[in-house]
């Protein structure tokens, strides 16, 4: 089975995270709570019903708006964050290595559309 997320807009770099971490952890806390809340929306709304047996990878494509952040500076929060909201709507049953085999990341430039796509597929290659 293959589904695919899309996630609009883009979701804080691990640099806010840190900064606000260092500055106030309740402050962090929330910023991760409101992010996966967001990512938790989009997939309760793009896939509704779908649940993943199997271990999965995950190929994730980032769309920035600009070159300004560092591509593991995007990628690092964005996927624990996208990977815990996968978990609590129940698509995946954990995160853990017996649940995810793996993952890829893929980075453009879209200054109209920042997103971020996550095509999940549990067949094996």
């Amino acid at each position: 089975m293959k589904a695919k997320l899309t996630i609009s807009g883009r979701l804080p770099g691990l640099n806010e995270y840190i900064s606000a971490e260092r500055t106030n952890r309740h402050a962090a806390a929330k910023m991760k709570r409101e992010a996966q809340q967001a990512v938790e929306w989009c997939v309760r709304s793009q896939l509704r019903g779908v649940r993943f047996a199997k271990p999965v990878r995950m190929a994730y494509r980032w769309f920035e708006r600009d070159k300004k952040r560092d591509k593991d500076n995007v990628s690092a929060f964005g996927r624990k964050v996208i990977q815990d909201a996968l978990v609590h709507t129940g698509v995946l049953k954990n995160d853990n290595w017996a649940c995810v085999d793996g993952f890829s990341d893929q980075f453009e430039v879209d200054r109209k559309r920042p997103r971020i796509e996550v095509e999940i597929d549990d067949e094996q290659p």
